[in-house]
């Protein structure tokens, strides 16, 4: 199974390939070979995911120490 951060780079990938111009028009028809809305839903998705194993391990809040030392 691939991980959420491949997953990631495929939805990516895919984004990039329908933004450089997958779309071919024919007079008033455009004929589109992938749905661009579907693909950003999922990269989305994915990056919620990559996001949350990057951070499993790390607690989810800092700890600050504002005394100092003078």
């Amino acid at each position: 199974m691939a991980t959420a951060q491949q997953m990631l780079d495929l939805y990516t990938d895919a984004e990039a390939k329908v933004l450089a111009g997958q779309r071919i028009r024919f007079g008033d028809r455009e004929l589109t070979r992938a749905n661009l809305e579907e693909i950003r839903a999922g990269r989305r998705e994915w990056q919620a995911r990559a996001d949350a194993e990057a951070r499993r391990g790390r607690p989810g809040w800092a700890v600050a120490d504002f005394g100092g030392t003078t």
